[in-house]
């Protein structure tokens, strides 16, 4: 499913992470590990975990994939990029997709040694004269909050093993008295809730009188069904939410089917800005390889233009 992406109803993040509820261990994308496919590899006690690929990278090509294959193990950034004769944009992807933990390099460490990776535009020997002359002196770079390092990783591979975005807003969410997905599904049917969650699904089938969203956080996912006459009041939420709160009516059927009624619906989308916030109460500046001292990952403009999370998947 990962390499046949994109498909179907589900993004990256919502198959890894079905398949991690489900015990399989997940591997990062990682320069001494991943191919280009996300792949098996062996595991403890005979079993096998998931790896992810190379292609799991916006904008990383197939053929960089197969040179890092034929060149590693490698042991720094300044190996990678010569014995891979990879370009310095290859480096910038590898190092946003945070792959270089088996060189003990985090995302922000091999951001700044790609940078001062020669350009593979500089002829060899005036290359290594640069190299060697130090343009760039090594500095203590801030560390990353936990926060910084999701956002980074969903902008660059469209998930993260480290944690759900949700869980960083999970505070201010009980403070609202707004209900996680899990609440959601063992709240007694006829009771009036809200909950809120990333928005996975918008679907209205033919010209059926309701539209369904399923919501997610980090920890489940709760199926929303909306009226028609609600979607011509709350149209712009509905549509446009990337991180939705939804208040209505626990239905649930004989079944043992959980669905929310909702009967309000707001668009909390701004707050996933918060995810790249430092902790100081400095805001995002630019890209972080740009600027290696700001904010992370790559913010600018309105909250609902910039890709914290992958889009839904929309069916009208």
């Amino acid at each position: 499913l990962l390499n046949a992406q994109p498909m179907g109803f589900y993004a990256p993040a919502q198959i890894v992470g079905d398949a991690r509820a489900h015990g399989v261990a997940v591997r990062p994308v990682d320069i001494n590990a991943s191919d280009w496919d996300n792949g098996l590899e062996a595991a403890d006690a005979g079993n096998f975990a998931l790896r992810l690929g190379l292609r799991q990278i916006d904008g990383f090509r197939e053929a960089w994939a197969g040179q890092i294959a034929a060149a590693r193990p490698f042991e720094s950034v300044e190996a990678l990029a010569r014995r891979a004769n990879l370009p310095q944009r290859a480096l910038r992807l590898l190092a946003d997709a945070d792959a270089c933990r088996s060189i003990n390099l985090d995302r922000r460490e091999a951001l700044w040694e790609a940078r001062r990776t020669p350009s593979d535009v500089l002829p060899l020997f005036a290359a290594a004269d640069a190299h060697e002359l130090g343009i760039e002196p090594a500095v203590n770079l801030p560390t990353m909050a936990p926060a910084e390092h999701v956002a980074a990783d969903y902008q660059a591979i469209r998930l993260s093993l480290k944690e759900h975005p949700m869980a960083f807003l999970r505070d201010d969410f009980t403070r609202e008295n707004v209900a996680s997905c899990a609440a959601i599904a063992v709240a007694k049917d006829g009771r009036r809730i809200k909950t809120a969650g990333i928005v996975l699904v918008r679907q209205r089938p033919g010209k059926g009188n309701a539209i369904f969203v399923t919501l997610e956080d980090e920890t489940g996912i709760t199926n929303v069904i909306i009226w028609s006459r609600l979607f011509e009041v709350y149209r712009r939420a509905i549509m446009s939410s990337r991180l939705m709160l939804v208040e209505g009516m626990v239905q649930r059927s004989p079944e043992g089917v959980t669905h929310l009624m909702a009967t309000h619906i707001i668009d909390r989308t701004p707050e996933l800005d918060g995810l790249s916030e430092t902790h100081d109460g400095t805001p995002p500046k630019t890209r972080a390889d740009e600027d290696l001292h700001s904010g992370y990952p790559r913010t600018s403009g309105h909250p609902r233009t910039i890709r914290v999370l992958p889009k839904s998947r929309d069916f009208h």
